[in-house]
């Protein structure tokens, strides 16, 4: 039981150690915003997530630079992509240093203000919005994913 202890304290540090958090300069962030929270037109958000979703995480940028790059290089296979799924109805595309209001997601409190980022308004830009940060890639377009953890799943098997 001692040698268990000494092992996961020694996970435990190399994990904090290792640790490094991110500024708001190293990020770009992402967010797609809805005409408006009908029913409809948060269903169209969500179609426009999955059918840009390949093409928005497929970058395998090592940096920032690469990944605004990247984004900007896909410009019009977005458009082209959104507009496959509303047809001819408005909506705005843009790269650059756009407003988020404050998140906050479990324990993190994102504060609000312009940051650099991919936002894609769907024609008012009314409605309840998606977003995540995409450098460093910690977006997950599923909303409804399972978070599981190889150390806590390990560590139950035994306990």
């Amino acid at each position: 039981m001692k040698k268990i202890i000494i092992v996961l304290t020694i996970i435990v540090l190399i994990f904090s150690l290792n640790k490094k958090e991110l500024s708001e300069e190293e990020m770009i962030r992402f967010r797609i915003i809805a005409n408006s929270n009908s029913e409809t037109d948060q269903l169209v958000k969500r179609k426009v997530m999955k059918k840009i979703e390949k093409t928005l995480l497929n970058s395998n940028a090592n940096n920032k630079q690469e990944e605004k790059r990247y984004l900007l290089e896909q410009l019009p296979t977005f458009e082209e992509k959104i507009r496959e799924v509303i047809g001819n109805h408005n909506f705005e595309i843009n790269y650059g240093m756009n407003y988020f209001p404050e998140k906050k997601e479990k324990e993190t409190i994102y504060p609000e203000g312009n940051y650099e980022s991919l936002v894609i308004t769907l024609g008012e830009g009314a409605g309840d919005n998606f977003w995540c940060i995409l450098f460093p890639p910690l977006c997950l377009m599923d909303e409804d994913v399972e978070y599981k953890s190889f150390l806590k799943e390990a560590l139950s098997k035994w306990f």
